[in-house]
């Protein structure tokens, strides 16, 4: 079983990549500030022996709150937003940036857990998806 995805953060039909620099996290989370992103993530299924060759896709829409000049700057600082799309980790000190979500949590965070395992059961119908030793 191969299990391959691909995640990106878009606002405004525009790709957000990982901050080159502090002031590109700020000008990034600017731009998110008081709205609605998304986090779409593309996964491909494959398993040649079971015949599995299926490709999900997952949208995440994320708002957030109105954020100040301090809180982004305070967020900058903790180097969190350097290696992340969209300058945010919702599963770390990014949460309190985070208003909603509409969607996956686990999408955001970077893997659509519950769409790949429901993938799995629509393919492995009858079959044991997970074993307990």
């Amino acid at each position: 079983m191969v299990i391959a995805a691909d995640t990106v953060v878009s606002i405004d039909d525009h790709v957000l990549g990982k901050p080159t620099d502090a002031e590109d996290a700020v000008r990034t989370l600017q731009r998110l500030s008081g709205r609605t992103h998304q986090v779409l993530t593309g996964v491909s299924l494959k398993c040649k022996q079971q015949g599995i060759d299926d490709l999900i896709d997952v949208r995440t829409d994320v708002t957030f709150g109105v954020l100040s000049k301090e809180l982004i700057a305070w967020y900058v600082a903790t180097k969190e937003p350097f290696d992340k799309a969209g300058s945010y980790a919702i599963q770390g000190k990014g949460a309190v940036l985070v208003k909603a979500i509409d969607g996956s949590y686990y999408n955001v965070v970077g893997l659509p857990l519950y769409e790949i395992a429901d993938g799995l059961r629509r393919h492995l119908q009858g079959q044991a998806l997970f074993t307990v030793a």
